[in-house]
């Protein structure tokens, strides 16, 4: 299972995806922004990054720096708004995608997609 930092600025969603994802064996920590995520993550990276796309510090910004500082981490973007959204993300470096709302299904494909890519990325030795 994946050690997992969530971002997201709604408290609702953000505390239900962390149920979520330790219902099905992740361990997972949130915060409200990127730049908290990014501060985060720098001392205690994850596996994975699940962010939302539109919140203080955005989306975009943080994915664009956390592939720029740590290549190997899975991302999956998550957003409510429009699909142009997670194209963005894609092309920034984000592996999957979620639309709100999702089912913990669709949660689970996304983790296993960006997991996959992440492990696919890294070099064989």
């Amino acid at each position: 299972m994946a050690n997992i930092l969530v971002i997201d600025d709604d408290e609702a969603l953000r505390g239900l995806l962390l149920a979520m994802l330790k219902a099905t064996g992740h361990t997972a920590i949130a915060f409200t922004n990127g730049l908290d995520g990014l501060k985060h993550f720098r001392t205690a990276p994850a596996d994975l990054v699940i962010t939302d796309m539109v919140m203080p510090y955005s989306g975009l910004a943080t994915i664009r720096i956390i592939r720029k500082e740590f290549p190997d981490v899975g991302i999956i973007a998550m957003t409510g708004g429009g699909d142009f959204r997670l194209d963005y993300a894609v092309g920034t470096g984000a592996h999957a995608t979620l639309r709100k709302p999702f089912l913990v299904e669709e949660l689970t494909a996304a983790i296993a997609e960006a997991m996959a890519a992440r492990t696919s990325a890294k070099p064989k030795p």
